[in-house]
């Protein structure tokens, strides 16, 4: 799905009145940071490749297979872990990208899922290495059209919004929503709406309710990369 609008600031905003179970490829790319594309399950969770910063300060990378990462997290939907099959017998409908938004000695994951027939995406999480090489999952969007990048070390999300009588690739709008990492969880620093130009028709889509990234849960147990 094409992204349209500036990427000023970052934001997770609902889009309004396309299908949950519509599927895509395609994807918008952006943000900053180690970017991963391609099959995803080429290399086994917790196979390292170190990238140290001459200056100690950057984290290092840890490579996952992302795949593996999202069907071992009860936090994923029921819908994405079902859609998580490589399309057309090629690459899995995923982006991966590596960078440093909660400051710990690992760089952070934040992966974008999209389906394979009507390039939507679908969701949005990232994953936060603890010392023992586990991740936990410390922020997800499951909404139609959402997209997350890492700029400057915030975590910057887009969703499209619809009005009721937009087509797929036109939509009337969008919301950025940027994060940032503060006391163990990430809580919203600055939100953009976008209104797109139609010159046709008029929007009459309200702003999309706003979904709360999760919260980490002490109770709960960090998806694992080696567990399915």
């Amino acid at each position: 799905m094409r992204f349209r609008g500036g990427t000023a600031a970052s934001g997770t905003a609902l889009a309004g009145l396309v299908a949950f179970g519509l599927f895509g490829v395609g994807c918008s790319s952006g943000g900053t940071g180690t970017r991963d594309e391609g099959p995803a399950g080429s290399q086994p969770v917790g196979q390292i490749t170190q990238q140290p910063s001459p200056s100690g300060t950057t984290p290092s990378v840890r490579r996952v297979d992302a795949v593996r990462l999202l069907k071992s997290d009860p936090k994923v939907g029921e819908r994405v872990r079902e859609g998580l099959k490589p399309c057309a017998g090629k690459g899995y409908p995923i982006d991966t990208s590596y960078g440093s938004m909660t400051g710990g000695r690992t760089a952070d994951v934040l992966v974008n899922v999209m389906s394979c027939a009507d390039s939507v995406n679908v969701g949005t999480y990232v994953y936060r290495a603890d010392d023992d090489g586990s991740y936990k999952n410390v922020f997800a969007a499951e909404v139609p059209a959402v997209y997350g990048t890492i700029d400057r070390g915030d975590l910057v999300v887009t969703t499209q919004v619809y009005g009721s009588k937009d087509p797929l690739d036109s939509p009337s709008g969008s919301e950025v929503v940027t994060y940032r990492w503060a006391s163990d969880r990430f809580t919203e620093h600055d939100r953009v709406h976008n209104d797109f130009s139609n010159a046709f028709e008029g929007t009459d889509g309200d702003l999309p309710v706003q979904s709360e990234p999760v919260e980490p849960d002490p109770a709960d147990e960090p998806a694992q990369p080696g567990r399915n």
